[in-house]
């Protein structure tokens, strides 16, 4: 009998002390969005259909396969967000003018009802940025700078694979002329693969599939199909990524699965992960909100990935992510007079806790682990006699013994 208070199959809940490494990658994140000069944005969970539809193109699997549908009560088509980008796009074009070299990122949940794999869930957690911008490989460049200092701030070993879609007007001559060099192998092909043939062809490069890899070998560079300054746009991209000291590779087969894709695109992987490797990924996009268009760049990756890819690399220590006090009492004068310690480290903006039921010392240690205490302070009754506390440090088990005037003093820094 499965258990009650389980969640629904692929959704998780995040508690400690797993939930303190998701908050070191969260807060990680926000420094860096902020030293870049973005600003958070927090959309809707739950938003009109038509935002979804529109902007990430009817031919998507998102779309067609994996968006959670519902309907309110008054018969509107509603949508569990399966990504960040079309929300924040409706918001930006809300905006007017002040939408302009808008720069906003967002760290939240996001659903879609596809089959749970390694690393992905039905909920799953995102951290994405959206630059809105003209074309520039400078922009581009910028955006992939932030996301490669993130990803190597985590001491991540990340391999940057880098393409372009070309504009608009050369994705017309890249998909006849994909559907062209395909057209010899449409027998073969499955189905799927078929209605991509027809309706984005450019999705059939992004296979994984190892049974037609050996077809898309066969096929053309994308880069044929485009004209000079679309390439040139590409070189000088690569070319300024080198400037700045971030490794990458060309991949010529490299494409996104959204429509709305132009220039410069971007993979994300990691060693670790085997063929479901992708951690990240980014692009420059052209995207028509209402009637609003909107040129940006941006990205988004997955932190259920990463911290995948932290475990598989052993660089995942929960005791270091912990910080803070937890302080033990032992004794019924020691609890009142540890409250009083409790609201001075707290005024000072540190974390502390403590149990108010007068628990035994080895019960209160296990509460000193859950809560993410960094360092234990033992002050029972027998120490307040003598004006002193015991620091134990939760990450080597050494402690020692101190003054409790010439500590607190040293505490707040005088």
């Amino acid at each position: 009998m499965a258990n009650e208070f389980q969640p629904l199959q692929g959704m998780n809940d995040i508690a400690s002390p797993e939930v303190l490494v998701w908050q070191y990658i969260e807060e990680h994140a926000r420094q860096v969005f902020k030293n870049f000069g973005y600003s958070e944005l927090r959309t809707p969970l739950l938003e009109k259909a038509e935002v979804f539809v529109h902007t990430l193109g009817d031919s998507s699997d998102i779309v067609q396969k994996e968006m959670y549908n519902l309907k309110d009560r008054g018969g509107r088509s509603l949508v569990l967000r399966p990504e960040g980008t079309a929300g924040a796009m409706r918001y930006l074009s809300s905006l007017g003018e002040e939408s302009e070299n808008a720069k906003v990122y967002y760290i939240g949940p996001m659903f879609r009802c596809e089959r749970p794999q390694a690393g992905r869930k039905r909920q799953f957690h995102q951290i994405g940025a959206e630059s809105i911008c003209n074309p520039n490989p400078l922009k581009d460049v910028e955006c992939i700078a932030l996301q490669y200092e993130m990803l190597n701030k985590l001491d991540l070993n990340i391999n940057i694979k880098i393409n372009t879609l070309g504009t608009i007007d050369d994705q017309i001559n890249i998909r006849k002329g994909l559907t062209s060099s395909l057209e010899k192998y449409k027998d073969i092909l499955p189905s799927d693969y078929k209605n991509r043939l027809d309706n984005n062809v450019l999705r059939i490069l992004d296979s994984k599939d190892e049974k037609y890899q050996n077809i898309i070998e066969t096929l053309p560079s994308i880069l044929t199909f485009m004209n000079s300054d679309s390439r040139k746009y590409l070189d000088t991209t690569m070319r300024l990524l080198e400037q700045l000291k971030i490794p990458y590779e060309h991949d010529p087969r490299l494409v996104r699965g959204l429509d709305y894709y132009n220039h410069t695109v971007w993979e994300i992987t990691h060693n670790s992960l085997g063929s479901q490797d992708s951690v990240a990924g980014g692009g420059r996009y052209t995207i028509q909100s209402g009637k609003k268009v909107m040129n940006g760049v941006g990205f988004a990756m997955g932190i259920e990935r990463i911290i995948l890819v932290l475990n598989e690399k052993g660089k995942i220590n929960n005791r270091s992510m912990k910080n803070g006090f937890w302080i033990i009492s032992l004794g019924d004068k020691a609890i009142v007079e540890n409250m009083k310690l409790a609201k001075e480290i707290r005024n000072l903006n540190k974390r502390c806790g403590m149990d108010l039921d007068n628990k035994s010392m080895k019960s209160q240690l296990r509460k000193a682990d859950r809560f993410g205490a960094s360092e234990v302070i033992i002050r029972g009754d027998d120490e307040l006699a003598k004006g002193i506390l015991i620091i134990k440090n939760l990450e080597d088990g050494k402690q020692k013994e101190y003054n409790f005037n010439e500590w607190l003093a040293s505490l707040q820094g005088v």
